[in-house]
């Protein structure tokens, strides 16, 4: 989502990188490109007004850090501003107060808000410990309470049944009442999508809240439908009182406009970002991390908290206490390598949170981001005798068809994962034999140890 920006801010921002001094002459021309980019990203017209009035006036005054280049104060400038315009900080859930903690949950059709109830059902109960119950008010929809159901079982949340026959304002007393005398933490309610002009279906909606008196009432907004995803929202702020936005399809092809228009418009932090189809493809959102993943910094912090949750360690510890023994590096652990990595969302998904990505050319990103040569590698794998697996160096021409035939690629598929895996066999002999430590310091620079 963010990388069309990304590389039209850092196209706008080579120009200033080579001046002395940061004067209104010289970025002139910046400021305009950076305009440019903001527009054709979709961002709504008052907020790159504002934008680009806030940087002109922090790049002319005398706050500058004059030990800064031109062109880091200015990125730096830019940073900043990209962070005030999304809200400045992360801004979580209020669950301090009394349980059962209301969080209702409200946006117009299609948006993907029954999902995004489920994920943030799991957050809640993974993360942060918390007992939880499930409510759909959506009697309009077909399926639609069957789907929430289905949701929530695969998941082990509870689920308060209703049915299409019952009032909305009905279920959500009875759910309400349930979860008060069977001590739940949380009652996440989901509501039928509807438009903001939709005369009865807002009433009943502003009905709800006033009955149930939800600590946070969550607008769900898709990312895809750019500016125009801010307006909407801020027709609903002016009827129901929001807290917060959860913004999904953030891992589309949009052009980050409602990242950058929401909260300004609406005056509401975005609280979570839906990045991805599967039910634990919900993150916080952090104004910070997401500026520097637009400026091409990346956002290591994402990333590590997402290895440090995805992470097999026992499995990790069983390959550092066989390398450290002087076991071979054999073909079930590459394949079990390749599937920590395809947890913690792929190689792509890596790679867009590392910095500097985005200066690389296209042809070199298309090849490293391909996840699907991991699929590939592991269909190979799994092709093999246990026998191969651990004694790679018979794999020859006879073994390479059959296990070609059977993962259902060519024998040159087969070859190029077993040079891959060749490569890393003798890195894992390096650090067998200097230690890992020693390996590490030939690799990184001597400041980090």
């Amino acid at each position: 989502m963010f990388e069309y920006l990304s590389e039209k801010l850092s196209f706008s921002l080579r120009n200033i990188s080579d001046q002395g001094r940061i004067t209104e002459v010289n970025i002139k021309d910046t400021l305009r490109e950076v305009r440019m980019a903001l527009l054709e990203a979709d961002v709504a017209l008052p907020v790159i007004q504002e934008f680009i009035s806030r940087v002109k006036e922090s790049a002319l005054s005398q706050k500058v850090n004059k030990s800064l280049t031109p062109g880091q104060e200015f990125i730096k400038i830019i940073r900043w501003e990209l962070i005030n315009t999304m809200g400045g900080q992360n801004d979580t859930l209020n669950l301090a107060a009394p349980p059962p903690v209301v969080v209702l949950i409200v946006g117009q059709q299609g948006v993907g808000k029954t999902t995004s109830v489920v994920k943030l059902g799991k957050y809640l109960g993974e993360r942060q410990r918390k007992k939880i119950l499930v409510v759909s008010t959506d009697v309009y929809r077909p399926s639609a309470i069957n789907q929430l159901e289905t949701l929530t079982k695969n998941i082990n949340i509870d689920f308060f049944p209703s049915e299409i026959v019952q009032k909305p304002l009905n279920i959500v007393h009875l759910a309400l009442t349930y979860a008060k005398q069977h001590f739940y933490d949380v009652l996440l309610v989901d509501t039928a999508g509807r438009l903001h002009t939709n005369n009865f279906m807002m009433n009943e909606i502003i009905n709800i809240h006033i009955a149930i008196k939800p600590v946070e009432t969550i607008f769900v907004v898709d990312a895809m439908t750019g500016q125009d995803a801010a307006k909407v929202a801020k027709s609903f702020n002016s009827m129901l009182p929001l807290t917060g936005i959860i913004l999904t399809k953030v891992d589309g092809t949009s052009r980050c406009g409602a990242a950058l228009s929401i909260s300004y418009i609406t005056g509401k932090p975005i609280k979570f970002l839906g990045v991805g189809e599967k039910i634990d493809a919900l993150e916080p959102f952090y104004p910070d991390r997401l500026a520097n993943r637009i400026l091409g910094m990346g956002d290591t912090l994402s990333l590590i908290e997402q290895i440090e949750r995805n992470v097999d360690y026992t499995q990790a510890q069983k390959l550092t206490k066989k390398i450290k023994q002087g076991n071979s590096f054999d073909l079930t652990d590459f394949l079990h390598q390749m599937k920590q990595i395809r947890k913690i969302g792929g190689i792509t998904g890596m790679m867009n949170q590392l910095p500097g990505i985005n200066k690389l050319p296209d042809s070199v990103k298309l090849q490293m981001q391909n996840d699907k040569l991991l699929v590939h590698m592991e269909a190979i794998i799994y092709s093999m005798t246990a026998q191969e697996r651990v004694n790679p160096e018979i794999i020859k021409g006879s073994r390479k068809r059959r296990i070609a035939a059977g993962s259902g690629m060519q024998v040159q598929d087969v070859n190029r994962m077993l040079k891959q895996f060749t490569e890393m066999q003798r890195i894992m002999n390096k650090i067998q034999k200097d230690g890992i430590m020693r390996s590490l310091k030939k690799i990184i620079p001597h400041r980090f140890f």
